[in-house]
């Protein structure tokens, strides 16, 4: 019997509610105040509100990488997944970010966050550029990767994914398209945020590489028993949990412009998060994706949008806003040329 849609939305109303419930709390205890209380639960809903807006493009391209894994390894990316992305993208990245530039410990990084909160939250925005950097180089190589596959049988927008895929089989030609876009950015950057930034997005190509490449010889090895464990394991565990981490930097860094109060950032954001990865259970269980062809298309531009903004990020602020808007319609294009495809087949 198929799930409503309502049984897939439990757990993230579970956590709405406790995490709204927290953030209140949180507000009195940080201002004694019912207008401190209320202004924090406004803020709490309003992060998840962000969270869900910029990443409805990686439920959609989650549930197509999930479609490949082990129900093992499904099961530990929706547990372990939710984990990594409350805790470790939510609270450890911004504290690692901010001992790393500010030069400090993670115990130092943490008292600043609690106690100096303005001053974390200007480090984080100086660190802005090369997260950027990083986070545009892997979401573009990710994008390009889908465009460029040889394999791909179905296009959207025709001309242009032909003719994707015809440069695509130019070796290299992914590489270089970033690598110029890289330089491109770099040329509109003062001379002392050269080095930070083209590091940060060598790194961002670099990882791409590494966990696409491991999840490739995953998926390659002998099909004994114990390699049956790996494919579709490890390897698409590892680049999910990047290309996740990918899309919650902008969440995590437009976070600051609401509030400086990380506990606050991490109920927020992580009550969005849990609607994400429900989203994602969703889509894979009904085969979504399967019954609306250009959806992943969607995705995949959205993904690349959001590249080109990360990157325009490094020279000057973009609305949030703009962010997640550009991806909803982007993937609603996406939903309404799908079932105009459907009702074309149906009448023919």
């Amino acid at each position: 019997m198929a799930r409503s849609t309502l049984s897939y939305q439990k757990w993230p109303l579970i956590v709405t509610v406790v995490g709204l419930g927290l953030s209140g709390w949180l507000g009195w205890a940080t201002t004694g105040t019912y207008g401190g209380l209320l202004s924090f639960l406004f803020v709490g809903a309003i992060l998840a509100a962000l969270e869900i807006a910029l990443s409805f493009d990686n439920a959609i391209v989650n549930a197509n990488k999930l479609e490949e894994m082990t129900p093992v390894w499904q099961r530990r990316f929706l547990t372990w997944g939710i984990l990594i992305a409350v805790f470790g993208m939510r609270i450890v990245f911004p504290l690692a970010v901010v001992a790393i530039f500010a030069w400090i410990n993670p115990f130092a990084a943490m008292h600043l966050a609690l106690s100096v909160p303005d001053e974390y939250s200007r480090i984080i925005g100086e660190a802005h550029g090369p997260i950027s950097a990083f986070g545009g180089t892997f979401l573009m190589m990710v994008a390009l990767k889908f465009f460029i596959d040889e394999d791909k049988s179905v296009d959207w927008i025709v001309g242009l994914e032909t003719r994707l895929r015809r440069v695509g089989s130019i070796r290299g030609f992914e590489i270089a398209f970033v690598l110029i876009i890289i330089i491109a950015i770099c040329q509109f950057l003062p001379e002392y945020k050269h080095a930070a930034f083209l590091m940060s997005a060598i790194m961002g190509m670099l990882v791409f590489m590494l966990v696409d490449g491991l999840g490739a010889y995953l998926d390659n090895i002998a099909s004994n028993t114990a390699a049956m464990g790996a494919r579709g394991g490890l390897g698409a565990f590892l680049y999910l949990e990047v290309l996740d981490a990918s899309f919650s930097f902008d969440g995590v860094i437009g976070a600051f412009a609401l509030t400086t109060n990380i506990l606050l950032i991490a109920i927020g954001l992580g009550i969005g998060a849990m609607y994400v990865r429900s989203m994602t259970i969703m889509l894979v269980e009904r085969g979504t994706l399967a019954e609306f062809l250009y959806l992943e298309h969607g995705a995949f531009y959205s993904i690349f949008a959001l590249s080109i903004i990360m990157f325009l990020q490094s020279l000057f602020h973009v609305p949030e806003i703009l962010t997640g808007g550009i991806g909803i319609v982007l993937i609603g294009l996406a939903f309404y040329k799908s079932i105009q495809h459907n009702k074309a087949n149906a009448a023919s």
